[in-house]
């Protein structure tokens, strides 16, 4: 694990994305307005799921038997109207020894949050905290729903300043080659339209053109798949 969240350090949440896409693996993102309160910070560690039903001793609770370095996810069904993660929640979570907490609904005390400096995602912030108490959840501790993924311990949570992406821990060491690959051929792509050469006299786009119009089932994904272009994966 401490070797992928060193490589993690050179990877972006897009490089894994399009090793998902080049793998055959759905690419589950927490959805788009899911930011940072922090702007740059960046999220790595196994799922603590945790489903909120109104008060903080789920929480707690996740964090008895939590993984040092994992992150904590919230479900909150996405809820606009409540925050359900403040302060001493976060505190609680560096305590405990985890690397960060992601929220499917709100937060607040952003000030103390981010003075904190516990990495935090969710859709943002509202003054109110809890408005009700429901009763628990069975299996509230064995996975949290992020938009329409279920996420749990077998997941591996990444975020950057593109977002929050989950990926399966069985499958993180061939993705996290694969999504190297992806960066290098980027890198060397951004290095010669730098230097002068087009993207599109890189990836013979005019080629491309011409083979469309003989084959008009023919996909720019695979043109770039037969001259081992990486972009649009």
């Amino acid at each position: 694990m401490d070797d992928l969240r060193q490589r993690f350090a050179a990877l972006t949440t897009a490089h894994l994305a399009d090793a998902c896409i080049r793998a055959g693996l759905p690419v589950r993102c927490a959805p788009a307005p899911t930011r940072a309160v922090v702007p740059g910070s960046r999220l790595f560690g196994p799922a603590v799921p945790a489903r909120h039903v109104g008060s903080v001793d789920v929480f707690l609770e996740a964090f008895e038997d939590a993984p040092e370095g994992g992150v904590l996810v919230v479900d909150n069904g996405g809820r606009l109207d409540e925050s359900c993660v403040g302060d001493l929640v976060v505190l609680e979570a560096r305590a405990a020894g985890l690397s960060g907490v992601v929220v499917w609904g709100l937060h607040r005390d952003t000030a103390d949050i981010r003075a904190i400096g516990l990495p935090v995602f969710s859709l943002g912030s509202l003054p109110t905290g809890p408005l009700s108490l429901g009763p628990r959840v069975d299996g509230g501790l064995a996975e949290a729903i992020v938009g329409t993924w279920r996420i749990g311990p077998a997941d591996l949570v990444l975020g950057d300043d593109d977002g929050v992406l989950f990926v399966p821990l069985a499958r993180a060491g061939e993705l996290f080659a694969l999504a190297e690959g992806i960066r290098d051929t980027e890198r060397r792509q951004a290095d010669r339209i730098r230097g002068g050469e087009p993207l599109r006299q890189q990836v013979r786009f005019g080629e491309f053109l011409a083979a469309r119009e003989t084959d008009p089932s023919l996909t720019f994904r695979a043109h770039l798949r037969a001259g081992g272009g990486a972009i649009e994966e």
